[in-house]
């Protein structure tokens, strides 16, 4: 049997919020694997959710750039060893350069100004992910970084007609839907990408914290859940933030085509959390 240590309890207890007794518990149960650990603890209702598993502690900040015209734009994770050089203005600089070259060019060599850069700062730097979009037919990239730089976005989203892609509505929708992204954190765009094996888990999960539930009951139940599993995974069932969630975003979405006359949607987004293992749609 594995040993189950301070430090797997602990981490545990992190990503999933439940008491320290119960952790250890899953932990023993689930032979020390996390990620069972998790399953377990949620299947028992001691956690509503599992974060992403393999955090990384690295400090650092998320950077953007968005080409003139909006039809290209990018966001880059660049770690660094201290909060407080996270918000040194030389170190923002840098991953504001870096986040331009990449732009430019995906392939950049950005290895010389990484390493003045240490030099300078006097602290290991790397280049943990970047995301590049391009506009596929009609439509506007855009970005939005958090107060701090912990959190960024980067969507695309489309439009029929080109029109559409100059007018001021249109522009704010991008905007609004880059803040949802941040807020919200959806993992997928609708419900038809989520994939049938997370699905299944999901059923899983939810089945057996009611399994002495009648079955008719049980099916209810399940299909209630998974409808508020929806509502937090996809971003466009998710309620629109800036209408205190009194219409959804898909929602907000038609309203906007309508008033436009085209048929808008959000192509494909990322979201990006410093330490966070990759995310994207």
């Amino acid at each position: 049997m594995a040993e189950i240590t301070a430090a797997s309890v602990g981490k545990l207890r992190e990503m999933t919020n439940a008491g320290l007794m119960e952790c250890k518990k899953a932990l023993v149960e689930s032979n020390g694997v996390i990620e069972a650990a998790v399953d377990i603890l949620r299947k028992k209702g001691a956690a509503s959710a599992a974060k992403k598993a393999g955090r990384d502690a690295k400090e650092g900040v998320i950077a953007q750039h968005i080409q003139a015209g909006a039809k290209v734009g990018i966001i880059v994770e660049v770690n660094c060893e201290t909060d407080f050089v996270a918000r040194n203005e030389d170190f923002k600089g840098f991953c504001d350069e870096t986040a331009k070259a990449l732009a430019a060019n995906p392939s950049a060599d950005i290895e010389a100004s990484r390493v003045v850069q240490v030099a300078k700062i006097g602290e290991n730097i790397r280049i943990a992910r970047f995301q590049r979009m391009e506009v596929t037919g009609n439509g506007l990239i855009a970005a939005y970084i958090h107060t701090g730089a912990k959190v960024g976005v980067l969507v695309e989203v489309g439009a029929g007609k080109e029109s559409t892609v100059g007018s001021e509505d249109f522009k704010q929708l991008v905007r609004d839907i880059t803040l949802q992204i941040a807020a919200g954190s959806p993992t997928v765009v609708s419900r038809e990408e989520i994939s049938p094996a997370v699905l299944e888990k999901e059923k899983e999960i939810a089945a057996e914290q009611v399994k002495n539930k009648p079955a008719q009951a049980i099916a209810k139940i399940v299909e209630g859940k998974l409808e508020k599993f929806y509502q937090t995974a996809c971003l466009v069932d998710q309620g629109f933030v800036k209408r205190n969630s009194e219409i959804t975003v898909k929602d907000y979405i038609t309203e906007v085509g309508k008033k436009l006359g085209d048929d808008l949607k959000i192509r494909s987004f990322v979201r990006f959390q410093v330490g966070d293992s990759v995310a994207a749609t």
